[in-house]
């Protein structure tokens, strides 16, 4: 069952030592709104900022009046970003998380199919009827007993693969985590799951509203736990959310129209678009895998020794373009070298590898966009999952004889996601295993890329999103072969390195 509990807020340090001492008065509300009221006075009042937070929490009224007419009315929001708010969510999907996640400036951590044996808790949606529940039941309960067959059996091919792992605490649960990581493409997007949520009161107010519009019942449920849980110690930032609020605060009413409706008549409108008069198919880029290149700077390597240049030399980027690009391949690869001479693989690359952006089209499995999707410094698009893509099979699960198994699962999966479509055609995704697959665009610049593969592709990396980015590396590289020369997993980076300076 749905639950969200605000875990934690940004609090004055005065209330935490009143706390502490046990003298905080009773009349007192230890609101993280305060902390938002004076840091929006900094830029308008003389006195010092601790005066600032001291007269904000003698008045918290005021206080929150005061939020009110800075953030909403004035528009100034980035004043709500200095409050911070915690959430545990329980007994959520992963498929109405994927929905929570698409905010890229929040923070999340979830209990991990990798790591955790799971039971069989699933989430019904409201969507179904009788029909529909009892197909969709049956459905989830093949897709349970399969995950519990398969783990067993993957647990015991990957014990014969590494029997000199099994001596140690350790290595025995990287055996079976191993295994968990493989079965777990059987289990279903209804599966119940948990998570950490945490965001600025902006970012959550963000959220909220979002949601609330989601066609998806149980999303819609989240959003409104949500608001109730931030809205109780943040009243005054957590508005746009709440149109009677806002109407009393403002005298008129906010307008969720695009919220509500806009990704709706994108999709209506593309649908219209492309049945009217389908074009010819255009010439794709490179293809790596399940990974194409779609577009990029003519000559990515010059876009970001051009930035290097512009930063560095303090001329004209005119110049500093003109230059970069007469540059003979060796000369680009020295530069590269030198300015990155002192790189760790725990670095961040400068900004202006950011210059050159590429984008990809993934056919990736539910599994992989899980993790993928956690890279937020991209933008992913991401259509519906399609049963039409086929699936992703582990190859533990070809090694232990399970693949048949699976492939049949997965087809008796997308004959109910048919029938269920046919009724509650966004509803039906619920019904859908971690192995079918989507298509997503993702617009990635060359620093991401960089970051994707000190993580993605190092050993330690699931092999799913390992391969994904793997792939998207390797495009890159042929694109861009100078300015990617130390695109690769951390175990590698020396390796690398070495080549570089060869």
């Amino acid at each position: 069952m749905l639950k969200v509990i605000l875990a934690g807020h940004t609090l004055d340090r005065e209330f935490v030592l009143a706390l502490r001492r046990g003298d905080l008065p009773a009349d007192v509300d230890p609101t993280p709104e305060t902390i938002s009221a004076a840091y929006a006075r900094i830029s308008r009042f003389p006195e010092p900022i601790p005066e600032l937070r001291a007269q904000a929490r003698r008045d918290v009224p005021a206080s929150r009046k005061s939020n009110r007419t800075i953030v909403f009315r004035m528009g100034h929001h980035s004043v709500a970003e200095h409050v911070q708010l915690n959430f545990d969510i329980l007994g959520v999907s992963r498929l109405a998380l994927e929905a929570l996640e698409d905010a890229r400036l929040c923070s999340y951590t979830e209990k991990s199919q990798r790591y955790v044996t799971f039971g069989g808790e699933h989430v019904v949606p409201e969507e179904f009827g009788p029909a529909e529940r009892e197909l969709f039941e049956t459905t989830a309960g093949e897709q349970i007993a399969f995950y519990r067959r398969a783990f067993e059996k993957l647990l015991e091919l990957q014990r014969r693969r590494n029997p000199d792992m099994l001596g140690t605490k350790t290595g025995a649960e990287t055996v079976e985590g191993w295994a968990k990581e493989d079965a777990r493409y059987a289990l279903g997007l209804a599966t119940e799951t948990q998570l950490g949520f945490s965001g600025n009161a902006r970012n959550i107010e963000h959220v909220v509203r979002k949601l609330r519009h989601h066609p998806l019942a149980e999303v819609r449920a989240l959003s409104r736990g949500l608001f109730e849980a931030a809205s109780e110690v943040a009243p005054s930032l957590i508005i746009l959310s709440d149109p009677e609020r806002f109407r009393e605060a403002f005298g008129r009413d906010v307008s969720d129209a695009f919220v509500a409706r806009g990704r709706a008549t994108i999709e209506r409108l593309a649908r219209e678009a492309m049945a009217s008069a389908r074009p010819a198919a255009a010439s794709v880029g490179w293809t790596e895998g399940d990974v194409t290149l779609l577009g990029g700077p003519a000559d990515p390597d010059a876009a970001v020794l051009a930035a290097l240049l512009h930063s560095g030399s303090g001329l004209p980027y005119a110049d500093c373009s003109a230059r970069a690009k007469v540059m003979s391949p060796g000369e680009r690869r020295g530069f590269v070298r030198d300015a990155l001479a002192e790189l760790s693989e725990f670095d961040a690359l400068p900004r202006e590898f950011e210059a050159a952006s590429f984008t990809f089209e993934i056919v990736l499995s539910a599994a992989c966009f899980g993790q993928l999707k956690r890279h937020r410094m991209m933008t992913l698009a991401a259509q519906p999952y399609d049963p039409g893509l086929g699936i992703t099979v582990p190859d533990a699960v070809r090694e232990a004889g399970l693949e048949d198994g699976l492939r049949t699962l997965a087809h008796r999966t997308a004959d109910a996601f048919g029938r269920l479509a046919a009724v509650a055609p966004r509803a039906a995704e619920y019904v859908l295993c971690n192995a079918h697959r989507r298509r997503a665009l993702a617009v990635i610049d060359l620093r991401e890329i960089h970051h994707m593969a000190r993580l993605r592709m190092d050993k330690h990396a699931q092999w799913d999103i390992r391969n994904v980015t793997a792939a998207i590396t390797a495009l890159a590289c042929r694109a861009a072969p100078a300015t990617s020369a130390l695109a690769c997993g951390k175990d590698a980076f020396a390796e690398a390195r070495s080549a570089l300076r060869a």
